[in-house]
């Protein structure tokens, strides 16, 4: 007696009928659809064993379901994407949702590369230099007037040059006399070093620091013979030629000030009134 060959489900005989295995356990037809066949995401209907059964991120479709949203053409076998869990050609997806190019306004296609910037988009060869108009692409660029230009460019046609060594000034830089100069070339006229920065002043158009100023041009104290520099609103005392501090403008003998009072002189010496009634 031949073994019998039923449906794992229902135990009816598969005898002459369709079957399906799954896990080695053979099932009819109607079992199987009953029990495993996915619903179609689109007519909602199951998807029986005799129709394609077509899936993305979990979801399935009939092979006659699987269309775009908005123009309904096949999506078999063709690129597509995805908006709000809705299946759309990629032509439909570009029009409704890519971004438009700033410069030839066209749709800039999924998948292409583009470039950004300050909320507007480019196609790659559309990004190009107002000056040159050569794609920029991942060179650094200056943004002007609405317009890009690659940094060669920019220097050319914008940039400041400097005074010293008359190339441009791209960032920083220091204004003397109503000129530009790069920080690194805006140097003192004495001791070379870099005046950007700290204090300075200028003899006959060119800039000092202020101790190569004190020790080329101020006068000497007479007392303490270091210079004068008369910078920054200092003080000091002038008497026949002669220059102090105001702080070494004291009496030879008894050392009080005579900032504001009478003095007398003796030879190099200058006496407080009663001091000099000694002499």
């Amino acid at each position: 007696m031949a073994e019998r060959y039923d449906c794992h489900y229902c135990k009816e005989s598969l005898f002459g009928k369709k079957y399906v295995l799954r896990d080695e356990n053979p099932y009819c037809v109607k079992c199987y659809e009953s029990l495993y066949s996915n619903t179609c995401e689109e007519c909602k209907k199951p998807i029986g064993c005799n129709s394609r059964d077509l899936s993305y991120k979990d979801r399935h479709w009939h092979d006659d379901c699987f269309h775009c949203f908005k123009c309904h053409r096949s999506l078999v076998d063709k690129p597509f994407s995805t908006k709000d869990e809705q299946l759309l050609c990629t032509e439909c997806y570009s029009n409704e949702y890519s971004s438009k190019c700033f410069e030839c306004k066209k749709t800039i296609m999924p998948g292409s590369r583009k470039m950004e910037h300050k909320g507007n988009s480019w196609h790659e060869t559309c990004f190009t230099c107002q000056r040159c108009q050569q794609p920029i692409g991942t060179k650094s660029f200056i943004p002007k007037d609405n317009s890009n230009y690659c940094v060669p460019c920019y220097e050319k046609q914008f940039a400041l040059q400097c005074v010293q060594c008359k190339k441009p000034i791209t960032t920083g830089g220091v204004t003397y006399h109503d000129q530009p100069w790069h920080k690194d070339c805006f140097l003192c006229t004495g001791c070379k070093q870099q005046l950007s920065g700290q204090r300075f002043t200028s003899r006959d158009d060119f800039p000092y620091c202020l101790n190569c100023f004190c020790n080329l041009y101020a006068k000497k104290c007479a007392a303490c013979t270091t210079p004068i520099s008369g910078l920054g609103g200092s003080k000091y005392i002038s008497f026949e030629e002669r220059q102090w501090h105001n702080d070494c403008f004291n009496c030879k003998k008894c050392s009080v000030s005579l900032v504001g009072r009478g003095f007398l002189t003796e030879r190099d010496d200058i006496l407080c009134p009663e001091c000099g009634k000694d002499i």
